[in-house]
């Protein structure tokens, strides 16, 4: 399946897939992101539809962007309050973000 893309205001791409009978859409940074949040949206609306199928994560439970920043999988009970993942910022302080975020910031493992 190839996602259409548009290109939005402020430098953001959306990539859009049909999956009959559905049309999925994500955002990010780069075309190689959006798609990646299209496919990640289209196991959420499946997901939907079949409550006891498993969306699949799309990262690592450790890993390294291409950044230097680490990132680590948050516990299933941390999930629920804090964010999917923690990873250190520039200030060397812990924050929190969800998979959707990673996505949109195109986030990716070296």
């Amino acid at each position: 399946m190839r996602p259409d893309y548009v290109d939005l205001d402020g430098g953001r791409v959306e990539a859009s897939i049909f999956v009959a009978p559905y049309r999925v859409v994500g955002q990010s940074l780069t075309r190689p992101g959006a798609r990646r949040a299209a496919v990640y949206q289209a196991h959420q609306t499946y997901k939907h539809y079949n409550p006891s199928y498993r969306v699949p994560c799309p990262f690592p439970d450790e890993f390294a962007d291409q950044e230097d920043v680490s990132w680590k999988r948050m516990s299933t009970i941390m999930r629920a309050t804090t964010g999917d993942y923690r990873f250190t910022d520039l200030d060397g302080e812990y924050d929190y973000a969800s998979i959707e975020q990673m996505l949109t910031w195109d986030v990716r493992p070296t």
